[in-house]
C-alpha cells in the first residue's frame, strides 16, 4: 500500500527552539547541551541524560513532564507518546498538521540527539540472553527513524561526532539547520538504524543457530574511503563490521602510507595465516603477494623464520606482505627492510625494532596486539550476481586432525612434523594447492590453476629457481614433503609431486581413484595420509 504524498514547500532553514536529547554515549554531552542552552534553545531529555545535564546546572525538561505520563516498566516506556513523537513527525507547513498541534499541545522539535543502547558491546562482551535482549533498543531506533523521516524539518543526530558540526552551522546561520545538513544527518541516522537492527538479527541467529536465516544482513562502519579499488578505475572503502576478531581492522598503523584495498586483503590473508602458528611453540613468518603465500617458515627466531620463507621465493616476495605470529625485533627488522616491503603485521614490535621500519617510510608497520584464533568460529562472505553466498569460516586446523596413513610405508616424525606444516600452510592458498615442504619451510608454491598437475609442476618449477637463487646444489625439493588441499583425482598428480623429490603425501583423499592414487604410492615407496578435511580457497 503505498502512501499520498501532499505538496508542502519545505524549508531550507529551520530555526532552532527545541532539542530532544537522549543518548548512552554521554561523550561531549554536557559541552553539546550547554552551547545548544546558551542559545535559548529548550532541552528535554530522559533518565540518565537528563541527569547528567542537570548536574552540570543547565536548565533541561523530563520527557514525563511533556507526555504527562511518567517513565514505567523500569524504562521500557518513556518516549512511545504522540507528544513526542507527534513533535517528531509533524510537517510544520501542512494546515492539518499544525491544526492538530495546535489542538493536542504539540510541540515540534528542531534537534534530536540519540544514540542506543549498546547492544553490539554488550553482545561483544558474551552477555547472557537476558541481557542482550534488554539492550535492544526501541525507543530510541523509533525516534531516530521519524525524525530523519521528517528531516524536512528535523535535524537528527546519531554520533556525538557530529555534535561540533551541527553547532557550527548554527554559528554560521544564525540559530539555524540547514536542509543539506539535515538530509546528510538523517542518511547517516538510517544508517546506524540499520546496522543496530543488522546486529540483533544476527545475534538471533547465532543464539538459534540458524545458519541460514531468511534474511541475512551485513552491516559495518566506514574506516577508511579507499583511494581506488583492485584496480584505480574502480572506487573503494574499507568498512569495520564489529567483530573483535584481531587483524587488520583492529590493528594500529604505527607509520608508513594509507593501505590500498589491495594491502587490506594481503595484509588480512598474511594474518589469518601466520596465525595458524602458536608462537609459544615456534616463531612463523608469512610473505603473501595477491594473496597467496610466496613463502613460510617456522624457526627458533622471526630471523631464521623470514630467511627460511624468503628463499622460498625471493623473486615474488618483492613489494610483498610480511606477517608474523611474535614481536617483531630488531634482528627480523633489519632483515625484513632490506628488501622492498609493502606491509608488515605482527602482535607487537620493540622500540628499536620500530626505529629500524622508521627508516622506510613508505613502509607501514600495523600492530594487532593479539593474533586471531584459527579454531573460532565466523562467517565469510562473497557477492555474486544478484545475491551474496555465505558461510562459516574454514576453522579446521591440521593439528585437530586424525591423520589416516594409507600407504604400506608410514610417514617418519620428520615426514609427519612437515605434513602437517605443509597442510596448515594449504589451507590458504588458492585451489587447485600444491606445496612442498622441507625442514619446517616451504619450499615450493603451486596455486591457483585449473589442474593440480599444472600446480605440482609450478611448485617444481618454483623450487628450482629458488635453489639456483640460494646457489645450492641440490634441489630444494629433494626429500620435501607435499600437500594437496584436495584429492588426487589421478595418481599424476602425485607422481609430477614425486618427481619432485617428494617422500610422503598429505591430502584430503575420497577420490574415486584413491585406491589408483595408493597404489602409486606404494609403487614409488612414499608414504601417504588421509586427513579427510578439505580446503579448497576461492
Amino acid at each position: 500500500m503505498s502512501v499520498t504524498v501532499k505538496a508542502v514547500e519545505t524549508p531550507d532553514h529551520v530555526a532552532v527552539k527545541r532539542a530532544l536529547l537522549s543518548v548512552s554515549d554521554k561523550e561531549g554531552l554536557v559541552d553539546f547541551a550547554r552551547a545548544l542552552s546558551e542559545r535559548g534553545v529548550e532541552l528535554v531529555s530522559t533518565g540518565g541524560t537528563r541527569k547528567a545535564i542537570a548536574d552540570a546546572g543547565i536548565a533541561v525538561v523530563d520527557v514525563s513532564e511533556v507526555t504527562g505520563f511518567p517513565e514505567i516498566m523500569d524504562g521500557r516506556v518513556k518516549t512511545l507518546h504522540p507528544k513526542v513523537h507527534g513533535g517528531l513527525l509533524a510537517v510544520r507547513d501542512d494546515p492539518e498538521h499544525a491544526a492538530a498541534m495546535e489542538e493536542h499541545g504539540i510541540s515540534g522539535f528542531d534537534i534530536v540527539a540519540i544514540n542506543l543502547y549498546p547492544f553490539e558491546k554488550t553482545v561483544a562482551g558474551g552477555a547472557d540472553a537476558a541481557t542482550a535482549i534488554e539492550n535492544i533498543d526501541i525507543g530510541g531506533p523509533a525516534m531516530i527513524r521519524a525524525a530523519a523521516k521528517n528531516h524536512a524539518y528535523v535535524a537528527v543526530l546519531t554520533d556525538p561526532a557530529d555534535y561540533a558540526d551541527l553547532l557550527a552551522g548554527l554559528e554560521e546561520t544564525g540559530g539555524a539547520t540547514t536542509k543539506a545538513l539535515r538530509t546528510r544527518l538523517a542518511a547517516k541516522a538510517f544508517q546506524r538504524t540499520a546496522a543496530y537492527d543488522a546486529a540483533i538479527s544476527g545475534w538471533f541467529a547465532g543464539h538459534l543457530e540458524d545458519t541460514a536465516p531468511d534474511r541475512r544482513i551485513f552491516a559495518g562502519s566506514l574506516a577508511q574511503t579507499l583511494r581506488y579499488g583492485e584496480n584505480p578505475h574502480q572506487s573503494a572503502a574499507f568498512y569495520r563490521t564489529g567483530d573483535d576478531r584481531p587483524g587488520v581492522a583492529t590493528a594500529r598503523q604505527l607509520q608508513g602510507k594509507e593501505l590500498s584495498y589491495n594491502n587490506i586483503n594481503d595484509t588480512d590473508a598474511a594474518y589469518e595465516l601466520v596465525a595458524e602458528f602458536d608462537p609459544g611453540r615456534t616463531a612463523a613468518v608469512a610473505i603473501i603477494k595477491h594473496a597467496n603465500p610466496c613463502g613460510v617458515a617456522e624457526g627458533a627466531t622471526l630471523l631464521e623464520a623470514y630467511e627460511k620463507a624468503l628463499r622460498c621465493d625471493p623473486v615474488s616476495a618483492f613489494g610483498g606482505i610480511v606477517a608474523l605470529n611474535r614481536t617483531l625485533d630488531a634482528e627480523a627488522a633489519e632483515k625484513i627492510v632490506e628488501i622492498f616491503t609493502e606491509v608488515i603485521i605482527a602482535p607487537d614490535a620493540t622500540d628499536e625494532a620500530i626505529e629500524i621500519v622508521a627508516r622506510k617510510k613508505n613502509l607501514r608497520l600495523l600492530l594487532v596486539g593479539a593474533l586471531p584464533e584459527a579454531r573460532a568460529e565466523g562467517l565469510t562472505f562473497k557477492s555474486v550476481a544478484g545475491g551474496m553466498l555465505v558461510q562459516t569460516r574454514d576453522n579446521a586446523v591440521v593439528d585437530d586432525l586424525d591423520l589416516k596413513t594409507v600407504t604400506k610405508r608410514a610417514p617418519s616424525d620428520r615426514e609427519l612434523s612437515d605434513l602437517r606444516f605443509a597442510f596448515r600452510i594449504a589451507k590458504h592458498v588458492k585451489s587447485n594447492t600444491i606445496v612442498y615442504v622441507r625442514d619446517g619451510a616451504t619450499v615450493g608454491i603451486g596455486a591457483g590453476q585449473m589442474s593440480r598437475v599444472d600446480s605440482a609442476r609450478i611448485a617444481a618449477r618454483k623450487a628450482a629457481d629458488a635453489t639456483e637463487a640460494a646457489g645450492l646444489d641440490e634441489l630444494l625439493t629433494k626429500g620435501c614433503v607435499v600437500a594437496s588441499d584436495a584429492f588426487f583425482p589421478f595418481a599424476d598428480g602425485l607422481m609430477a609431486a614425486v618427481e619432485a623429490g617428494a617422500t610422503a603425501v598429505v591430502q584430503p583423499g575420497g577420490s574415486m581413484r584413491d585406491d589408483e592414487v595408493i597404489k602409486a604410492a606404494d609403487d614409488a615407496g612414499i608414504a601417504m595420509v588421509f586427513t579427510g578435511v578439505r580446503h579448497f580457497r576461492h
